[in-house]
């Protein structure tokens, strides 16, 4: 029970999300019908996961549409600045009108409010963040302590952010879909050659690979006298018949239980005692070996 209440609160609150914009006094709430209402086509959010979606709808259609958008007239119809997922929801849910503030603003700005707001909801997958800031620093002359500032992130977050748009673009691709995160695409950035980048990137997302792992892949590319080597069959059977006669060897030289634990490359080796005279014994063995 409490989940759906969690669900549900998550819901609502989702309905107020969109707009962050100080309004004036002045400005009225109209209701639009549906159909007059278009997406702004330079939307920095591309794609907007289905199943919030719906929990977006059904609050809407239980409470209504709390929060209203914010359009600009375009011709006969107006154009969305504000509350796109709110403008879909609604459509899910059935409505044919909807509240919004209808504001003139010049291009720029409804690029510049559309942006902020998308980097403040944190909503944007990790490709169209690092758009979005770098766009807002080349076409707007945002810097990155502005940028800082009005949406909550650190400089250095901020141009880490940015460097991922250096990847290739099948790897941008794999950070749009989710396959990989921001953070597996900045380890990648530590290669220089493309090639290798997207060969390591293809292998982490086949076997599922963390960052740390990736982190290590990348630091064996780079220096590969440090991966481990790894042992066919035969040197590995070869090694174990080895390690046995290793331990028997020792058993016989000790008069005592040897165990090996581990493998080839590491492990330990435990050599049992039962009494402090058996301990010295043990002692005088290996002295003697020493001489």
């Amino acid at each position: 029970m409490a989940r759906k209440v969690s669900r549900g609160i998550t819901a609502l609150l989702a309905n107020v999300e969109d707009v962050r914009e100080e309004k004036t006094n002045d400005e009225i709430v109209v209701k639009l019908p549906l159909d007059k209402l278009t997406p702004n086509p330079n939307q920095p959010r591309k794609s907007f996961d289905p199943e919030t979606l719906q929990e977006l709808a059904v609050s809407i259609k239980e409470n209504g549409i709390i929060q209203p958008l914010v359009v600009k007239k375009d011709g006969a119809g107006y154009m969305i600045i504000a509350g796109e997922r709110r403008y879909r929801a609604a459509k899910e849910a059935g409505l044919t009108v909807v509240p919004a503030i209808v504001r003139e603003l010049t291009e720029q700005k409804i690029r510049e409010i559309s942006l902020i707001e998308n980097l403040q909801r944190e909503d944007l997958n990790a490709i169209e963040e690092a758009e979005a800031i770098a766009e807002l620093m080349e076409n707007y002359n945002v810097t990155q302590e502005e940028l800082s500032s009005r949406i909550g992130k650190s400089r250095s977050a901020i141009s880490n952010s940015v460097r991922l748009l250096n990847l290739p673009v099948e790897i941008k691709a794999m950070l749009t879909s989710g396959a990989l995160s921001a953070g597996h695409g900045r380890a990648l950035l530590a290669l220089d050659d493309a090639e290798m980048q997207l060969a390591v990137a293809k292998k982490a997302i086949a076997e599922g690979w963390s960052v740390r792992e990736i982190e290590k892949e990348v630091k064996y590319v780079l220096r590969p006298e440090t991966r481990p080597t790894k042992l066919t069959e035969t040197v590995k059977k070869k090694l174990s018949l080895e390690m046995r006669r290793f331990v028997d060897d020792m058993t016989e030289v000790f008069a005592t239980k040897v165990r090996l634990m581990g493998n080839e490359q590491k492990g330990r080796i435990t050599i049992d005692y039962f009494s402090n005279d058996e301990l010295q014994r043990i002692y005088d063995i290996i002295e003697t070996l020493k001489k």
